[in-house]
């Protein structure tokens, strides 16, 4: 960190006299992205830069100040041919190129840093479009591009402050409504643009600031049923036939409401020709405020053997391909109606359950660039230094409360008893709810009572992560003209990143109900339940009334809702004369930090060159990277700090090659190689408990290294009309040094699958102290604390994965047409599909001992599944239509992705233990905007306009449905005003 503070200081001492390959003259439309008005002007000037590069690039230029073709900045990526992206209650979170997550995020060509432990970069819901005027992503890399992405590198670029012709003066007020929202209303959105510059003596100076404020309320409903049991024909009387029972439910009810601030600003001096300096600062502030609840009845599985089944579907599981080859697994029945009803001894079975969540996640992040550049008859200099830092607090108060039903058998010990439930997995919606008519279903007015709910656990934590790389940089061009070589670049960066992790936890259960205060004791602090689970689809079966721990105050005043409940179980005690601990602050957990800090040296050398119709450029880049990695070793409870360390270096050869074979047909090729480095929390030494006994613990490795990506690519581009081209393209690339997960199961008992719930885990895998018993534990054991469960470590594996696919895009507007079509010269299309397609790889899943049941059952003792490639879609496409007349500016795009592996389950690991298979789904979006003078436009959005819900499928694609999630429709309206 000194060194890098010391080169710092030099740049600022000496600034005045470096060198500029300017920014702005690398990037040669900045002027068009600044002065463009419109759609079609967007897209032209997006054309036109993609056209001149020497490398495949992609580019999306704002139509307006401040105004990209969407609110959110993965919607905006999503424009692009060989790009997805993936959403949390319908808000765009990642974006994959070419099939992968692995890419890196820039502004202004500075490298940011995230809010987790991951390398993509800052999350694109934290940063506003409104401050972005163009989106750049490089997907053929040069020599001196930036190392560490696979897919492609994404460039959110500002305003340039001197290529402003006039002052710039824009405001933007919004409101957007959430469909799906029990709060109702509207939430704000304010940006503004201000920007301008002036000739003095002193030279040119020019200035741009951005701002802007937004809410959003948003809503997602996750109804999810585990069917991974077996019951064998004759164990039921009204299902005499193997099949598939329901093994859990449970009533997710996501929300997640967004307050986020963005300021950006820019200033230049340019005190001549040849001299300009910058300095760039963007500063975020996030709120992720997550206020949801689950409702969830357990204790399914004691009354699989019981429960009234009236109907049932057929699951074909297909073809599993793993380590022993194809295997058609055959298919088996599994129920689809049915009643589970309570008992009334043992266990008491099935049980219901009501969770607050407030996991939420609280970042601060900037990013500051200063640097100077200078030009000479045929030298060009940069010299830069930048910082980028995030801090993320991610405070959790979760609570769950048992619903003790007055109507049925009741112990003095259970902390729950028998609930019934009715399910209809008919018609591919998963919906469940309390069955009616029963002598042990219980009233509204019961369901409300706080005096049946007690205490089950309270979860709390606040990690803190803090994420930083400080960069200096000099690069160096130098004009030539010989033998078709143009120029010849050099350059040297330094970086120093680093990644700090501080767990801080607290966990408490209570397994004996009489130590357990009743809610009216604490009914202060409870609320009841949205009721509102039915809006999105018009369900019939759902839990509508219920009380829960209030998520508003355990997430706004989390010590009062602790104090409340720590006074109930006081109370509680002295009632009853129980001796029960009272609820504990978090602390920091030893085992879990880590402080891992990254110093890399890169230099380039690169060549770029033009003769006859060919153009482009060849070059290397090498590194060399120091890894230190701090963490603790916890043994007996004392912690021990330790220190370990690791290296590597990479040569990485690049070449592009462009032809312009005619006036209005482009030809590119591009080779090259890049890497990708470990995520932190791979390179920890440290471990990370989780109260899940499915989740295995994962263990750091700071030997392991980057994996190394060869890619090839191949396009052409046929502009046959102003704004207008028809691409097609191939691309391949192969990663080795692949991050393979090595898991040690935990042992599991043979027939009921229990897990070891005695420490040291001498069987396999590793004691979670805080790991709550449930379905892996027998039936007196559950909430209990403390289970042995797997654990997991990536290594670099000997094999190797390779991505392939093929890239088609179409633009086209009828603007040339305005003398025969009039009116109708105002449409334009935009289409664009994908093919890709993922192979290999040496990493397999096995499936849960319960799975394995089933699977043994259909012949099958052996399966296991080849991993997939995370969030990959093998076919993929974006139609958009838009016209743009008679002061009439309106889009409409439909969006449609096939199939893919996804491990966002919303629930915390797949049932089966294979990766869930979200389906195919599209997505309908629109907008349009009215200038109703020269200075005011007014507009309306709208977002996921046909409320299309999203599937996921356990095992394979179209077989057994474990998840759902129902997502909002937003709108947006507003109006725009420049001076």
């Amino acid at each position: 960190m000194m060194k890098l503070r010391t080169k710092v200081c030099s740049l600022s001492l000496a600034i005045s006299a470096v060198s500029s390959m300017t920014y702005a003259q690398d990037q040669a439309s900045a002027l068009e992205e600044v002065m463009v008005t419109g759609i079609r002007a967007s897209l032209q000037g997006a054309i036109e830069e993609k056209r001149a590069a020497s490398n495949l690039i992609e580019v999306i230029q704002s139509e307006d100040i401040g105004k990209l073709p969407d609110q959110n900045l993965a919607e905006v990526l999503e424009n692009i041919t060989g790009v997805q992206i993936t959403r949390e209650g319908g808000v765009g979170v990642g974006v994959q190129i070419r099939g992968t997550d692995a890419n890196r995020t820039e502004i202004n060509g500075v490298s940011t840093v995230g809010s987790g432990s991951g390398r993509t970069g800052i999350s694109f819901e934290d940063v506003s479009a409104a401050m972005i005027s163009a989106v750049e992503v490089t997907k053929a890399p040069e020599a001196k591009t930036i190392e560490g992405s696979v897919g492609g590198t994404i460039n959110l670029r500002t305003i340039r402050p001197l290529e402003l012709k006039e002052t710039l003066g824009s405001i933007r007020v919004q409101g957007e409504h959430s469909d799906l929202s029990s709060d109702g209303g509207l939430t704000p959105r304010v940006s503004g643009t201000w920007g301008d510059n002036w000739s003095t003596n002193a030279g040119e100076f020019g200035a741009v600031i951005s701002a802007s404020y937004a809410e959003m309320d948003v809503t997602d409903f996750r109804p999810r049923v585990d069917r991974d049991n077996l019951v064998l024909a004759g164990q039921n009387p009204t299902a005499d036939y193997d099949h598939l029972p329901v093994q859990f439910l449970q009533q997710d009810y996501d929300n997640y409401e967004y307050e986020t601030k963005n300021v950006s600003a820019s200033f230049e001096w340019a005190p001549n020709d040849d001299t300009k300096l910058y300095f760039d600062a963007v500063v975020n502030d996030q709120e992720r405020r997550q206020e949801s609840h689950r409702i969830q009845a357990s204790g399914v599985a004691d009354v699989a053997r019981t429960a009234l089944i009236t109907d049932y579907e057929t699951i074909n599981f297909g073809t599993i391909r793993g380590e022993n080859g194809p295997q058609a697994i055959g298919s088996i029945r599994a129920v689809t109606k049915g009643i589970l009803l309570p008992q009334q001894t043992g266990n008491l079975d099935p049980n219901l359950r009501t969770s607050t969540d407030t996991n939420a996640r609280v970042t601060d992040s900037n990013i500051f660039r200063l640097g100077g550049e200078w030009s000479g008859d045929k030298t060009f200099v940069r010299v830069e230094a930048s910082t980028s830092h995030s801090e993320s607090n991610t405070p959790n108060f979760s609570t769950t409360l048992n619903f003790i039903n007055p109507n049925s058998a009741s112990t003095s010990t259970r902390i729950d008893n028998g609930v019934p439930f009715e399910f209809d997995l008919t018609g591919g919606s998963l919906t469940f709810g309390i069955a009616q008519g029963l002598a042990t279903t219980p009233t509204k007015e019961q369901l409300l009572d706080p005096a049946n709910y007690v205490i089950a656990s309270v979860n709390q934590s606040n990690n803190l992560i803090k994420n930083q790389e400080d960069a200096f940089r000099v690069d160096f061009r130098y004009d030539v003209d010989m033998a078709g070589i143009t120029s010849v670049e050099v350059g040297y960066r330094y970086n120093e990143t680093s990644s700090l992790k501080d767990v801080s936890g607290s966990n408490f259960t209570i397994s004996d109900r009489r130590n357990s205060p009743t809610g009216d004791m604490f009914a202060s602090v409870l609320s009841a339940g949205p009721d509102n689970f039915n809006a999105a689809d018009g369900r019939k079966l759902y839990v509508k009334d219920f009380l829960l721990v209030d998520p508003a105050k355990s997430f706004s005043d989390p010590d009062a809702v602790m104090a409340a409940l720590n006074a109930a179980i006081v109370a509680n005690n002295t009632a009853n004369n129980r001796t029960q601990a009272q609820i504990s602050s978090p602390t920091s957990t030893a085992a879990s930090f880590f402080d891992i800090s990254e110093e890399t040296n890169s230099l380039y050398g690169q060549v770029n060159f033009e003769y006859g119709i060919f153009r482009g450029n060849a070059g290397l880049r090498y590194l060399e990277t120091k890894v230190n990695s701090r963490g603790n070793s916890v043994v007996n409870g004392v912690a021990t700090p330790n220190v370990e360390t690791g290296s590597y270096d990479f040569v990485l050869p690049r070449i592009n090659l462009v032809a312009d074979v005619r006036d209005d047909v482009v030809v590119r090729a591009g080779w090259g190689k890049d890497i990708r480095r470990p995520d932190f929390d791979d390179l920890s030494t440290s471990v990370a408990f989780q109260t899940s006994e499915n989740q295995a613990v994962a263990i750091g490795n700071p030997g392991l290294e980057p994996e190394e990506v060869t890619s090839f690519d191949l396009s052409a581009e046929w502009y046959f009309a102003p704004s207008s081209v028809l691409s097609a393209g191939i691309f391949h690339k192969v990663r080795t040094g692949l991050h393979v997960t090595q898991t040690q199961d935990a042992y599991s008992e043979p027939g009921t699958g229990y897990r070891d719930t005695t420490a040291p885990c001498e069987a396999g895998g590793i004691w979670n102290p805080i790991a709550v018993r449930n379905t892996l534990a027998p039936p007196e054991e559950n909430g209990l604390q403390g289970i042995c469960v797997p654990t997991s470590s990536k290594v670099n594996g000997a094999g190797e994965t390779t991505q392939k696919g093929i890239e088609l895009a179409f633009q086209y507007d009828l603007s040339e047409f305005e003398d025969t079509l009039g009116w109708a010269s105002g449409f334009g299309f935009i289409t664009n599909y994908t093919f890709q397609e993922f192979s290999g790889g040496d990493t397999y899943q096995t499936p849960t001992s319960r799975a394995d049941q089933v699977f043994t059952l259909l012949g099958h003792p052996d399966v296991t599944l080849r991993a997939a490639l995370l969030n990959l879609s093998e076919n993929a496409y974006n139609i958009t239509a838009f016209y743009e007349k008679y002061d009439i500016s309106a889009r409409i795009r439909y969006t449609w992705r096939d199939a893919f592996s996804t491990n966002n389950y919303g629930s915390g690991s797949d049932p089966w233990g294979f990766y869930a298979i979200q389906e195919a789904r599209g997505q309908l979006n629109a907008s349009i905007n009215y200038d109703v003078t020269e200075a005011l436009n007014i507009g309306v959005e709208a977002i996921n306009l046909l409320r299309s819900d999203t599937r996921q499928s356990c095992v394979n694609e179209g077989g057994l449905l474990c998840f759902q999630g129902l997502t909002d429709r937003r709108v947006t309206f507003g109006a725009t005003y420049k001076f």
